[in-house]
C-alpha cells in the first residue's frame, strides 16, 4: 500500500525483488543505486542478521510524475532467496505495491524458479492479495550464460497463466534490461494507483532513469 507524506508532498511506492537465491535480485538493486544520481537516491542499506540480508534504498526518479500536487518516490527492496527464511519474506512483502520476479535463467534451476514463484504467490495469498491483482513483472536473468533455458520454455514454465505477465530477458551484472525491468513494474503500479484515485490516464513515463539523463518531470492532472 502507497505511504502519503503531507510534509514532503510525497507519495511513496514499495517495489520488491523477489526470486531464488543468486538470482541476480541483489545485484539488480546494486546496479540501478550506482547509476541513479546520489542527489536523487538515498543509501543502499542492507537489515542483515547472522544468517539473512535484506537490502532496501529510496529513490526520486529525474521524471518524477506528480499526482494531485505530490511527487512520486519509490522505494527498492530485496528478499533473502533461501527458503529458510521465508519469515523475513512475508514481512518485506507487507504493504508491496508492485513486484519483480527475477528467475535464473540456467536450466539447474528451474525448479527452484518455480518454487519460489509458488511461495511469493502463497505469501501475497497470506495478506489476502491474489499476484494477478499485484503489478508484477518476469525478468529472466542470466542470459549470458552457456547453460539457459530458452525463453519459450520459462515462458511456459513461469508465465503459463490467463493473464500473462510483461517478462525482460535480463543480464543484470552488465544492466541489461534492469532499468526496462523497473520502468515497466513502475508504470504498471502507477496506472493502478491513478486508477483507483480517480486520476484520468496520462501516457505511462519512464520513471527511472540512470544517472547523468534528464528528462522533464511529468504532471499527472487531478480529476
Amino acid at each position: 500500500m502507497s505511504i502519503i507524506n503531507y510534509a514532503s508532498r510525497e507519495i511513496q511506492f514499495k517495489i520488491v525483488y523477489y526470486g531464488p537465491a543468486l538470482c541476480g535480485k541483489t545485484t539488480n538493486l546494486a546496479y540501478i543505486h550506482q547509476r541513479i544520481s546520489p542527489q536523487n537516491r538515498g543509501d543502499l542499506v542492507s537489515l542483515a542478521t547472522a544468517a539473512d540480508r535484506t537490502l532496501f534504498f529510496d529513490f526520486l526518479p529525474l521524471n518524477a510524475v506528480v499526482i494531485k500536487g505530490f511527487v512520486t518516490k519509490f522505494q527498492l527492496y530485496t528478499v533473502p532467496g533461501q527458503v529458510i527464511y521465508n519469515a523475513t519474506r512475508q514481512l518485506v512483502l507487507r504493504s508491496v505495491d508492485g513486484m519483480v520476479f527475477v528467475a535464473d535463467s540456467q536450466w539447474e534451476k528451474m525448479e527452484e524458479n518455480v518454487e519460489s514463484f509458488k511461495n511469493l504467490a502463497d505469501n501475497l495469498a497470506r495478506q489476502n492479495v491474489a499476484i494477478d491483482d499485484m503489478p508484477c513483472v518476469l525478468q529472466y536473468n542470466k542470459r549470458d550464460l552457456p547453460n539457459i533455458a530458452p525463453l519459450n520454455y520459462m515462458e511456459y514454465v513461469l508465465n503459463n497463466r490467463q493473464k500473462r505477465l510483461q517478462s525482460f530477458e535480463s543480464v543484470s551484472s552488465t544492466g541489461q534490461n534492469v532499468f526496462a525491468t523497473l520502468n515497466a513494474v513502475s508504470q504498471i503500479l502507477l496506472h493502478k494507483f491513478s486508477k483507483q484515485n480517480d486520476v484520468p490516464p496520462t501516457t505511462a513515463p519512464t520513471v527511472a532513469i540512470p544517472a547523468g539523463s534528464v528528462v522533464p518531470q511529468t504532471e499527472v492532472a487531478p480529476a
